[in-house]
């Protein structure tokens, strides 16, 4: 249950109760009605459960310790509309949210300062905004609140809800920012300001500034250009004839599907087919996130279906343009495949872990600014030059040549319906390979400016996926440099086992034992300290090394292409599981234990090849994981819910 909170204690520039001199009436309100009343009736309508008046910090402490939800609470000087209270409290960003507003700060009013979304400083010198007299707390946070609330009873200099905010922030909670945009929030001092704010609140067409919004702020070229442009409409569309976001997403599945039976299929007229499905598809993948923007329907579901629907449509794809470069002719169609899909996920591994420590920095402003005369502070301020000089040439090629995902689904649609398969898969490999190139070197600059120990605030083990064999093995240190040589056999196994195979021989048993060894050896970092400036990097590189050693052991053992391909999708299940969970900071999955660890997979697919049945190990335990996948899915969104609310419902 969702408890809203009305602090009525006043404010520092004093509480309006006072109609204005010259009433202005939005639609729904009633003249003269105190602020206090309306926030309440907003908070009703924005969704909340109960509504509870605070005559001051103290009751308002009394109410949040017998709350068992999320909390939200605001002050009595906010005029805004019941849009700005929803977004805030349905905000997916996190658990606890604080409404931002640029508004200049009045006296009372707390400053804030906010980087990657995060307020990481409250009363700051140098602020980025003031606070908007309005938060959500999550339930993890409610003691955090309350104690505050408390102590910050006994006035001070700031206004009752800007001291309960900074008594929030100075207990270390985690508090993600809320910003306005199209619509109207602001607090309000007096009766003058109270009349100019109803009136800028009534001058907005209130439904078609949340369609607006459900597309985002910043996205990328082809996104922003190509698809944002018309996609609010069927985003309307499907609000409008009851199709979830959950419906949307899967559409987006099918139609990538079919394009990657299309451009396996080859010929002209099925290519360019596939081409026009896949734009469609993508334009639907942004739908479903709009459509989920727009009507606020957001659940942890979703956002895990959204992630893990990307990527297996994005693979899906490969695997078409694998096929169908075989179909035509080349021989190594499908390899060019299996090393797209092994380039990008080791690319999203960086990318979640890049910004696990960009996120942690955030909150270490001080760590941040050490070194700012180095290369890596230099290079932080020119990124934050170019990021902020939104719509120049400098900011869209920064976030095209990154490769993101809308770029990456243009080129191969124009690729594949221009020239084929082949070229469409060399074209991403190319590209790719630039872009990560790019973006890891400048990355890992920043990072060793950064200093700081991203993987200590999270479960390292867990991410790593290292299993049961790996905390068995002999503890080392220097985490990154045992990755790397893990990578590096696992590379050098599949070389060889390139060279024996085209060469018609067989590859030594000593090669692939050597390489096991090898990642064995990278296992044992798994419980040592992962405190080192580019130890972020761990978790991409054994992504690399099982990835390669599983297709080593393909290779060698004469497995066909397409199961290779398969077992490797599977793994990226299992992995994109994790990342959607390191995300979002939340438990393993239910069967994960059962996955074996990439350890342990390795082991059992060396066995299977040194006893000659390389194929019959792909295949078996490809299959074995795709069930523990499937049941593990089932068991976190279905059953479990289930059980826990009593009853048994599908998650929506």
């Amino acid at each position: 249950m969702t408890l809203a909170i009305v602090l009525a204690a006043e404010p520092a520039a004093g509480h309006l109760t006072e109609p204005p001199a010259h009433p202005v009436e939005p639609a729904g309100r009633v003249n003269g009605e105190p602020l206090t009343e309306r926030l309440a009736a907003q908070w009703r309508r924005a969704g909340a459960d109960d509504v509870r008046i605070a005559a001051d910090l103290t009751e308002l402490a009394d109410l949040v310790a017998g709350a068992t939800g999320p909390v939200l609470v605001s002050g009595a000087d906010l005029v805004a509309h019941t849009a700005v209270l929803k977004h805030l409290a349905t905000s997916p960003v996190g658990p606890t949210v604080a409404l931002v507003l640029t508004d200049p700060p009045a006296p009372g009013q707390a400053t804030v300062r906010e980087e990657r979304g995060q307020v990481v400083e409250v009363g700051a010198a140098d602020p980025s905004g003031v606070f908007g007299g309005a938060l959500r707390v999550g339930a993890a946070d409610l003691p955090a609140l309350a104690d505050a609330a408390r102590r910050a009873g006994g006035g001070g200099p700031l206004g009752a809800v800007d001291r309960l905010v900074a008594g929030l922030a100075a207990r270390g909670t985690l508090i993600f920012a809320h910003r306005v945009r199209l619509l109207v929030a602001h607090r309000v001092g007096d009766e003058a300001q109270r009349a100019a704010a109803e009136s800028a609140v009534a001058a907005v067409d209130e439904d078609r500034a949340e369609l607006k919004l459900s597309v985002k702020e910043r996205d990328d070229f082809f996104t922003t250009f190509f698809v944002s442009t018309w996609s609010p409409y069927v985003t309307k569309a499907a609000a409008r004839v009851g199709i979830g976001p959950t419906g949307v997403t899967m559409i987006s599945v099918a139609f990538a599907v079919a394009a990657a039976v299309l451009f396996g299929t080859g010929g002209r007229p099925a290519l360019v087919a596939g081409a026009v499905l896949l734009y469609l598809g993508f334009v639907l993948d942004c739908v479903d996130g709009q459509l989920a923007r727009y009507t606020r329907h957001f659940s942890a579901w979703g956002g895990w279906l959204d992630t893990m629907a990307d990527r297996f449509k994005e693979y899906v794809v490969y695997a078409g343009l694998g096929f169908g470069a075989t179909h035509a002719g080349f021989r190594y169609g499908w390899a060019l495949a299996l090393a797209a899909m092994t380039l990008q996920t080791v690319r999203h591994m960086t990318d979640t872990w890049y910004g696990a420590l960009h996120d942690e920095a955030a909150r270490r402003p001080k760590v941040v600014t050490a070194d700012a005369g180095g290369i890596g502070g230099k290079l932080n301020a020119a990124s934050t030059r170019v990021q902020a000089d939104t719509g120049s040439v400098s900011y869209w090629l920064k976030r095209t040549v990154v490769f993101p995902i809308g770029e990456r689904w243009a080129l191969i649609a124009i690729a594949a319906a221009l020239f084929g398969p082949l070229v469409a898969l060399v074209a991403v490999l190319v590209w790719g390979t630039l872009a990560f190139a790019y973006t890891g070197g400048l990355r890992t600059l920043r990072a060793r400016w950064m200093r700081v120990p991203v993987l200590t605030t999270v479960d390292a083990g867990l991410h790593r996926d290292d299993g049961l064999l790996a905390r068995t093995l002999p503890t080392a240190r220097r985490p990154l440099l045992l990755a790397v040589l893990g990578a590096l056999g696992a590379a050098g196994t599949l070389v060889w086992a390139l060279l024996a195979v085209h060469g018609g021989g067989d590859l030594p048993v000593w090669v692939p034992v050597l390489a096991l060894v090898l990642l064995l050896g990278a296992a044992q970092g798994s419980r040592s300290p992962h405190d080192g400036s580019l130890d972020w990097l761990v978790p991409a590189a054994l992504r690399a090394a099982e990835y390669l050693f599983a297709i080593a052991v393909g290779v060698a053992g004469r497995a066909p292409a397409w199961l290779i391909f398969g077992y490797v999708l599977v793994l990226t299940l299992l992995h994109y599981d994790l990342t959607a969970r390191l995300e979002k900071r939340q438990a393993a999955p239910p069967l994960h234990a059962a996955t074996l660890g990439w350890p342990g997979r390795s082991l059992l697919l060396a066995i299977g090849l040194i006893a000659g049945y390389a194929s019959i190990a792909l295949a078996t335990l490809g299959a074995y994981l795709l069930v523990v996948f499937v049941a593990s899915v089932v068991l976190a969104w279905v059953v479990l819910p289930a059980r826990a609310r009593g009853g048994v419902r599908s998650p929506g």
